[in-house]
């Protein structure tokens, strides 16, 4: 689900019409049915406005996590600052060769499974 999906989702569960989301928001009526008929996506400096109207989080606006942490879709990919811990591994990771990777990722399956006491 993209963010227009979302959006006229959204919209459709409040009972709200795409005028009066243009009235609440700013937006033009012209630019909302854009999203629509072109299936393009709000620009960035909409969305906190969006999200205000709509009552959601840019999070979930954006990615589709819900504010009790589940996924409407499964993550296909992560953004991770790479000065961070995470950051740090994958880096160390992705310079390894494929050998050493697999080795790292057998470790890593190893103790994840010893953790969780299975």
């Amino acid at each position: 689900m993209t963010v227009r999906d979302r959006i006229f989702d959204k919209l459709d569960n409040m009972g709200m019409t795409q005028k009066e989301f243009s009235e609440k928001t700013g937006i033009p009526q012209t630019t909302i049915s854009d999203w629509r008929k072109k299936r393009t996506n709000p620009a960035a400096e909409k969305i906190m406005v969006i999200c205000k109207v709509l009552n959601v989080t840019p999070e979930w606006l954006l990615s589709g996590v819900e504010q009790e942490q589940t996924r409407s879709n499964p993550a296909e990919w992560y953004a991770i600052d790479a000065n961070t811990e995470s950051g740090r591994i994958i880096t160390a990771f992705n310079s390894m060769d494929k050998s050493l990777q697999q080795r790292l990722l057998g470790y890593a399956e190893a103790l994840a499974a010893k953790e969780s006491g299975n």
